[in-house]
């Protein structure tokens, strides 16, 4: 792929458009040097791997595969290690073999990881103890500690960034072929969470029918020396494009296709308060050929989504659109039917995902910004029955988790409570999953993914 951009090309045309949730930098000339500086970098991504998802996706959108897409809330510099990655791709993994065992399909796994640097906010300031202050936008363009110094963009972050991301990707495709990924090895990380868990016999049946079909085909010769399938797996990886200068650094012209590809993660997606149709991000994404995603919340109406979709995909190419509904546990069962009548009746191939951490955050008598594990589980559980009763296929779920045994959200088996959130609540955001929740709740909509594929073979039949 060529190494850099012309300026002059459309890739730039969202800086004539009006944008949100972007950052002011003071030293424009300096920000121009750290742009024309990735420019030249090497691709994060490579096409032939972004074309290689878009397949996957297509086959979602079919209902012949289903979409894990997890991680982190914000990525930070500090927290930079080894092991975090580690611990995120193993619990990604253990999800995605009860995922497939129960909807008896591929999973697709993708990361929210080496680039979900950027959040957007709710207001420009944060005030503390009566001090106002910019508000921290993530690594990739503010510091998260509350000084006024700290809080000024700076455009060198993206290059800490860009070196970060390259050093994650380097360590996930090394644990996703360096035999990290074997099934057995998988499923006994998972016996070992069922076996601690107090919810234990709910999940042990399931877990010991994967146990016998591993065992089986062992037996019939299928094992990690004679199939690669079982001790390797291929992950993609996401973020949030919201940094457009480093978006637009990092987009490539492949020398095979003559397309320009978004190299800075194999899937970008759009959020909720920047899916603007007349505005800047809405206009980059139409330049990239990338597979992408757009939330939507509960105040999106039928032909503000339709309209959405046709500026975003109007080839109605399969695989392309992702739409991933953050719509609260309260809302999403009035509004998503009229969405789904809307896109069927007019024929558009999407991806079908849900976000059900968004639309459930609240803030803890402790003063802790939470989520409740059974409105996470409510608003999933709502998302397969109505694409179920409108004759649609949930094709993914999007998840914001980390593989650390952390304290952010309360509830589930554990049952954590609003006075234990102090103890281990790490995150520079929004509270995410831990590992025990997330696994528990990939075990709990397994018997939703199983209805899913008993109705999809009924309408076949």
């Amino acid at each position: 792929m060529d190494a850099t951009i012309n300026s002059h090309s459309s890739v730039s045309s969202w800086r004539d458009f009006p944008i949100k949730q972007q950052p002011t930098y003071p030293d424009q000339d300096r920000l121009i040097q750290v742009e024309q500086k990735l420019q030249g970098f090497p691709p994060l991504v490579f096409a032939q791997e972004i074309r290689d998802l878009k397949k996957n996706l297509a086959e979602v959108s079919a209902g012949r595969g289903f979409l894990l897409q997890a991680g982190d809330c914000a990525e930070s510099f500090a927290e930079f290690k080894a092991k975090k990655i580690r611990d995120t791709f193993k619990v990604l993994l253990q999800m995605a073999i009860i995922l497939t065992f129960a909807g008896r399909k591929p999973v697709t796994k993708l990361a929210r990881t080496a680039g979900q640097f950027a959040k957007p906010r709710s207001s420009d300031q944060e005030v503390v103890d009566g001090i106002s202050l910019a508000s921290y936008r993530g690594d990739i363009i503010n510091s998260v500690e509350f000084n006024s110094a700290a809080r000024i963009p700076d455009p060198e972050r993206m290059l800490q960034a860009y070196h970060q991301s390259a050093a994650t990707l380097n360590l996930l495709r090394a644990f996703a072929q360096g035999g990290l990924a074997d099934l057995h090895q998988v499923h006994r990380w998972n016996m070992s969470f069922v076996e601690a868990s107090p919810a234990r016999d709910r999940y042990l049946e399931m877990s010991e029918r994967i146990e016998d079909a591993l065992g089986f085909m062992e037996v019939c010769g299928i094992t990690s020396q004679t199939a690669p399938s079982i001790r390797e797996t291929q992950i993609f990886t996401s973020h949030e494009a919201l940094l457009l200068n480093y978006e637009e650094a990092l987009s490539r012209i492949d020398s095979f296709t003559d397309k320009r590809y978004n190299c800075s993660a194999h899937f970008v997606w759009i959020g909720e308060r920047t899916r603007q149709i007349d505005h800047a991000h809405v206009e980059f994404f139409k330049q990239i050929e990338n597979p992408i995603g757009v939330k939507i919340g509960p105040g999106i109406d039928k032909d503000e989504l339709i309209g959405l979709i046709d500026a975003l995909n109007p080839d109605n190419q399969a695989g392309r659109l992702t739409l991933i509904t953050r719509m609260g546990a309260d809302k999403l069962a009035e509004t998503l039917p009229v969405l789904i009548r809307a896109v069927k009746s007019e024929g558009r191939n999407v991806v079908w995902s849900c976000d059900p951490m968004h639309g459930n955050t609240v803030k803890a008598s402790s003063g802790y910004k939470t989520r409740q594990f059974d409105d996470i589980m409510r608003e999933l559980r709502q998302f397969f029955s109505v694409h179920q009763a409108e004759g649609s296929y949930p094709g993914g779920i999007h998840l914001e988790m980390t593989g650390e045994h952390v304290t952010e959200c309360t509830g589930g088996a554990y049952q954590i409570t609003d006075s234990d959130l102090g103890s281990r609540y790490l995150t520079q955001c929004d509270p995410r999953l831990n590992a025990d929740q997330v696994l528990e709740l990939a075990y709990l909509i397994a018997d939703s993914l199983k209805a899913t594929k008993v109705g999809l073979e009924s309408r076949i039949n």
